[in-house]
């Protein structure tokens, strides 16, 4: 029956998809990469949220709940301050230029040769820490709720491999074929059913622990065991509260507002004031993903204390409090949501390599290619990441500390560094192209000595904090003693597009988030539930 439901509604958003989609958008370059640009804020909003969680989420923050807090939180519930400056302020230069990719910006203020390398840094970064990251977290979670190695007997390693590469060939065709509109389409029906399963998930969890009364159930949960209800985490938690002002705060501006897999959604809305709403509303749908990828964690504290391994809380709590029709519709949309950010990887890697390495390499030996012909390119290099993406996945199963860690450390080698560099350019014209260069390549090497050699007793967000600001200054002193009088012809402006293209409700509604994201904050923590 599970395995009948499961098939069923994804089958079902599929057709749904295939039904609303129109071929003439894979003919283009802005079509099979960027929707044609013709996406509504629903569709931009719900891409957002679906190409930001993962079966990485679903079952790496609910174990932290687990073993843990909610102080997890953190990586979700704080980032709706970067997401509202992010539509505020950047969208408005990115709509105004005409940005199909993030380092587009780079080339405008600094050259084509830092463009040229953000790209293939970004490249590099998909392949080792985004791509087989999604593919493993999505068929480790296929292999618990499904139980696939006594399904088919054969060994845990095995299943994994078998699965990684379902996920990846299903993954690649619909990325391939249907390009972003496909995507986004689907990815309407997936937000839809995920804010379904967000209000199930409670409502059994509470009857069934309750017996059957739900407001038992709900007085179990927040009266006792209250430790784990503390999402102000201390030094020794999953995120420390401190780090939501250092490091927290500049990898979420850094991932909403200048990740190119994320900005690619964006780019594709029909304008500028779809754009903007589409940001405020996956910020509010951030606000609800703790019922989805947290509350199932601290309900398994009360249901099921004994859970072995760790990581396999959230199936094994679906597994036992959902009918087996419900564990079907639940795994489609982990599913759908593994796919959501794989394919979304994979159309910015096409996006990067036909826009900022392709077609400059063209147009300098003058070389004149239809865009059909380059839609092709582009598919074919999806291809080969794939394929490269599927043999590296299943070895993080030997991740010396842990599938989650090796996440975490390994994103601050390629995102800070360009945060940094992109974040010197918009604030100082001084910057000289010749140091944002060299101070990309000294935070790279800085944070792999500190982290991976020297092993540096210091929470990573702090670190990334850190860095970011004496790279920052050694990037400004070097431009000014290398280039004294230089000075970039294009100085960022915050106002962006004319005001009348703004979407007017903005302010009032980014208002209520940030009061909303507060009280949660407030609720738990030792003044509310967690004393």
């Amino acid at each position: 029956m599970i395995v009948a439901s499961f098939c069923f509604f994804t089958v079902l958003v599929a057709l749904w998809s295939l039904l609303k989609y129109k071929s003439y958008y894979t003919t283009t370059l802005s079509g099979f990469f960027l929707a044609g640009k013709s996406n509504s804020f629903w569709m931009v909003g719900s891409a957002l949220l679906l190409t930001n969680l993962s079966a990485n989420q679903f079952i790496g923050e609910n174990e932290s709940v687990y073993i843990n807090n909610l102080s997890v939180i953190g990586w979700g519930v704080s980032s709706v301050v970067a997401m509202l400056v992010v539509s505020e302020f950047l969208l408005p230069i990115y709509f105004k230029h005409g940005f199909r990719t993030i380092p587009d910006f780079l080339s405008l203020r600094f050259n084509a040769k830092t463009k040229l390398i953000v790209s293939v840094l970004i490249l590099v970064g998909y392949i080792v820490n985004l791509l087989p990251p999604v593919l493993y977290g999505g068929a480790l979670s296929l292999a618990i709720m499904f139980d696939v190695p006594a399904y088919f007997q054969i060994s845990y390693w095995h299943s994994i491999w078998v699965l990684v590469w379902a996920l990846g060939i299903i993954g690649s065709l619909y990325s391939i074929l249907g390009g972003l509109k496909l995507i986004s389409l689907s990815d309407v029906s997936l937000g839809l059913g995920l804010f379904l399963l967000a209000l199930i998930i409670p409502v059994y969890a509470f009857w069934y622990l309750g017996s059957g009364n739900i407001w038992e159930g709900v007085q179990q949960v927040f009266l006792n065991k209250t430790e784990h209800l503390n999402a102000v985490g201390d030094k020794h938690d999953a995120v420390p509260f401190s780090t939501l002002f250092t490091g927290m705060l500049l990898i979420n501006f850094y991932y909403w507002g200048m990740e190119p897999y994320i900005a690619q959604q964006t780019l594709s809305a029909k304008n500028l004031k779809e754009a903007q709403k589409g940001m405020t509303l996956a910020a509010g749908g951030k606000l609800l993903m703790p019922l989805l990828i947290n509350l199932p964690g601290l309900l398994a504290i009360h249901l099921l204390p004994k859970v072995e391994p760790s990581a396999s809380v959230f199936p094994n709590l679906i597994v036992h409090i959902f009918p087996d029709i419900l564990v079907g519709f639940s795994l489609a949309l982990v599913f759908g949501a593994a796919m959501t950010t794989y394919t979304a990887g994979l159309q910015s890697c096409g996006s990067l390599f036909i826009f900022n390495i392709y077609k400059p390499y063209l147009k300098q030996r003058n070389i004149i290619v239809s865009e059909s012909q380059l839609v092709k390119k582009g598919k074919y290099f999806e291809l080969i990441i794939s394929l490269s993406a599927m043999f590296i996945a299943p070895f993080i199963l030997f991740a010396h500390d842990g599938f989650y860690t090796y996440l975490q450390t390994v994103s601050g080698l390629f995102n800070m560094p360009i945060f940094t560099i992109m974040m010197m350019g918009i604030l100082s014209q001084r910057v000289t192209p010749a140091m944002a260069q060299l101070g990309l390549f000294l935070y790279m090497i800085s944070y792999f000595t500190l982290v991976f050699i020297w092993k540096l007793d210091l929470h990573y967000l702090h670190l990334f904090a850190l860095l970011f600001v004496i790279i920052a200054i050694i990037i400004w002193i070097g431009s000014k003693v290398t280039q004294p009088h230089y000075k970039s012809t294009f100085q960022f402006e915050f106002s962006g597009l004319d005001r009348t293209s703004y979407w007017k409700g903005r302010h009032l509604v980014g208002t209520i988030l940030i009061l909303v994201m507060i009280a949660i904050y407030i609720v738990f923590s030792p003044l509310g539930l967690a004393q």
